[in-house]
This record gives structure tokens, C-alpha cells and sequence, in this order.
């Protein structure tokens, strides 16, 4: 395992993971990278580690380069073990290094996970000399822990952003100048949305906190590291935490004998008749992080479930409950299902769209058993003339 450099004396020694496909609830389809960076100056400087079970992995890349005994500091800028899970496999070879972490937070998490590893509370603005180089720090709180923070090392202006900008995406290619760009902006999406998103006021801060910085680099703790295209990134994660909306519209729904099914195309013809561009998504074949990433931006949202013993479908309540956590903006919604004798689940999928705070546009549609066209057309009716007077 080799070593990437970034810049002088500046080197990646993360671990690629690439059979990872859950994370936390989260679909990575793509696996993804646990990114740590080695510093070679005065004071030897690791920000960040691995998942534990790729300290090997790590250790390795860093005996590329150094002897990792000789490791003086050690940065945390985020607790969770994905982040620090291999600082006591670091500790046990670099025996005289010292952990620093955001005071108070990071301190209390990693003594939660590790023990007392001795670590050192670092506030809003401090600096650390590293030798030729200095570190500030720059705490991001809720983004998307109480612990995080982001450190800035001059001179050669690098941001190691932690969560911020990350993406689930293994590959062997590092910078975002040699990956695959177009999937990586897919991932930072995807990874915004599912990661980032409930944190949307806090991270808008941390990016207003960041703007006067001269970055050069952006090293996430996830994913290609940013170099030439940073204005853009920095661009889709202001409109991101601005809750701007496309003009798109998601319909999402499961369906027992193609009766709701029926009735999600009825609402997707609305919305083509607005000229919106709607996407359907059948929960029983698609994952609810990759729906959330569409529902981020789209302007409506349509759920759709037929009743099941006197409730919505499985598939559909795991479903809002998902979208009940992550959404950050407020969407206009229909809530809609088939029946067989009760039909409570339409009632019940508005109820659950009101709680996220979102506006409904007309009362729940429901249908018992198999809906005629001419129901069908009625759907399609009523839902444009709802849209229409929304706007």
C-alpha cells in the first residue's frame, strides 16, 4: 500500500472500502474511502484516521513514507469511528503523539469510544505551528456531529473539511481531476442528502465561516479530493443548504395488485400536464437514499400506499420515516392509496406528510380496489387544478 502525494510533504494514506453497501441506513452502491492525510514537517501530523479493521491498510500507506513511530500529532476532526476508529492502532506505534480534537465535544466523544487518550481541547481560531506549517481550526458544529470541525493549513491553503464535500465513492483515482467527475457530483449529492441535509442552517454557517479562506485543496474525509473544481462544489453545496428547488417532482409509492401504481402514473401525468418533470420511484425496487437525493430538490412529492392491515405498506412508512429525518426543505405534497374495506393508509401518509411540516395540496386520494379511467382522469384533473392554484 502506497502513499498518495497531494502537495510537499503532504500525502494521503486513507483506506478504499470498496464492499461497503450500508452505511447507517444509507445505500453505497459505490463503497467508499475513509480518508486520512500525513503531514511531514517539524511536528509529524495525521488528520484523521480509518475504520477500524483498515489500521493495517493505513499504517501502511504511512510506513511509504515514515516510520510511523515518529507520528507527533495526531488531528481529530470528528469523533465517529469511521473517522477515529484506528487512533489507539496509531497510539500504540506513535507512542508519544497527542490527539487534538474540538474542546469540550470531540473531547468527550473520543473519550466515550476511547478512553482517556489524553486529548487536547482546540477552540474557534486556534492555530497549531506544525514547523513550516500551520494548522487553524474552525469548529463546524452539526455538521453533522456536535464534535465536528474543519482545520486549514497554510501555506498551501488546504481545508480538511471532514464531512463536508464527501461523497461514498470508492476508486483508486484521488483528485477530482482523474475520477470519474460527473459520478463524483453524483455521490456528493447523494452523500449531501442522506449525510448532511437535517444540518442544512448549520452547514450554510460553516460554509459563511470558511469563505475568506483561500482554499486551494478541499480534503474530505469521504471520497476524491477537490482541486480544480471547487468553485463548482462550493457552488451545488450553497444552493444545497439554500433549499432550492428544480423543477421536478417525485412520486413516490409500493403497490400490492398495481391499483396505487396506477394511480402514481394518473399524478405523474399532472405533473408532465405542468410541465414539471417527475420521477417515479417504486419503493419495492428502490432504496430510500437514493429517493431522498431526488426529493432534496424537488419542488412536490407525491406518496402513494395501499392499506395492509389497517395500515400503509411497510415499504412506505420506512420510507417517510426516512424522509421525516433528513428533509430540509417544505414541500408541497399529495398523499394518495387503494383499498380494499378499510383504507386508512392514504390518511395516514398525509398525517405523516403534515408532521414533516409539509403543505398539502389537496385532501388524501383514495380508491377502493381497481381505480376506472375515468377515475384516473379525474386524478390527473383535480391534481393540475391543485398546482395551478398554488402557484
Amino acid at each position: 500500500m502506497k502513499a498518495m502525494q497531494i502537495a510537499e510533504g503532504v500525502y494521503w494514506v486513507g483506506a478504499i472500502d470498496w464492499n461497503l453497501r450500508n452505511f447507517h441506513g444509507y445505500e453505497t452502491e459505490k463503497g467508499s474511502t475513509y480518508n486520512a492525510y500525513l503531514i511531514l514537517d517539524e511536528k509529524v501530523t495525521l488528520i484523521d484516521t480509518v475504520k477500524e479493521g483498515f489500521a493495517e491498510e493505513m499504517l501502511s500507506r504511512i510506513r511509504s513514507v515514515i516510520d510511523p513511530a515518529k507520528i507527533d500529532v495526531i488531528i481529530s476532526n470528528h469523533a465517529e469511528p469511521d473517522h477515529s476508529g484506528c487512533i489507539p492502532a496509531v497510539l500504540e506505534v506513535a507512542k508519544n503523539a497527542k490527539v487534538y480534537a474540538a474542546a469540550g465535544a470531540g473531547q468527550k466523544d473520543l473519550a466515550a469510544y476511547y478512553g482517556d487518550i489524553g486529548c487536547i481541547g482546540v477552540k474557534a481560531g486556534e492555530t497549531l505551528s506544525l514547523g513550516k506549517r500551520t494548522l487553524t481550526f474552525v469548529p463546524t458544529p452539526m455538521v453533522h456531529w456536535p464534535d465536528n470541525m474543519v482545520s486549514f493549513m497554510t501555506p498551501e491553503n488546504i481545508l480538511f473539511s471532514n464531512d463536508a464535500f464527501g461523497q461514498h465513492y470508492a476508486s483508486d483515482e484521488r483528485l477530482d481531476t482523474e475520477c470519474d467527475l460527473p459520478e463524483a457530483y453524483i455521490q456528493a449529492r447523494k452523500y449531501y442528502a442522506n449525510i448532511v441535509q437535517p444540518y442544512g442552517m448549520q452547514t450554510a454557517k460553516a460554509l459563511a465561516a470558511c469563505a475568506n479562506l483561500p482554499i486551494q485543496t478541499i480534503c474530505p474525509s469521504h471520497g476524491i479530493i477537490w482541486t480544480k473544481h471547487i468553485p463548482d462544489i462550493l457552488a451545488l453545496y450553497k444552493s444545497w443548504t439554500s433549499n432550492e428547488y428544480d423543477d421536478t417532482a417525485i412520486v413516490v409509492f409500493d403497490t400490492m395488485w398495481h391499483s396505487t401504481e396506477a394511480m402514481a402514473h394518473a399524478i405523474e401525468n399532472a405533473f408532465l400536464a405542468c410541465g414539471l418533470k417527475p420521477r417515479l420511484y417504486n419503493l419495492h425496487y428502490c432504496h430510500n437514499s437514493d429517493v431522498i437525493a431526488d426529493a432534496m430538490t424537488a419542488k412536490y412529492i407525491a406518496v402513494g400506499s395501499p392499506t395492509l392491515n389497517n395500515n400503509m405498506m411497510p415499504s412506505v412508512a420506512s420510507f417517510l420515516t426516512y424522509f421525516k429525518g433528513l428533509t430540509g426543505n417544505k414541500k408541497k405534497f399529495i398523499a394518495f392509496g387503494s383499498y380494499g374495506w378499510g383504507g386508512q393508509s392514504p390518511q395516514q401518509v398525509y398525517d405523516q406528510l403534515t408532521a414533516c411540516k409539509a403543505e398539502a395540496l389537496l385532501p388524501a386520494i383514495k380508491i377502493a380496489y381497481k381505480p376506472s379511467e375515468a377515475q384516473l382522469e379525474q386524478i390527473t384533473e383535480d391534481v393540475v387544478t391543485a398546482i395551478k392554484a398554488a402557484n
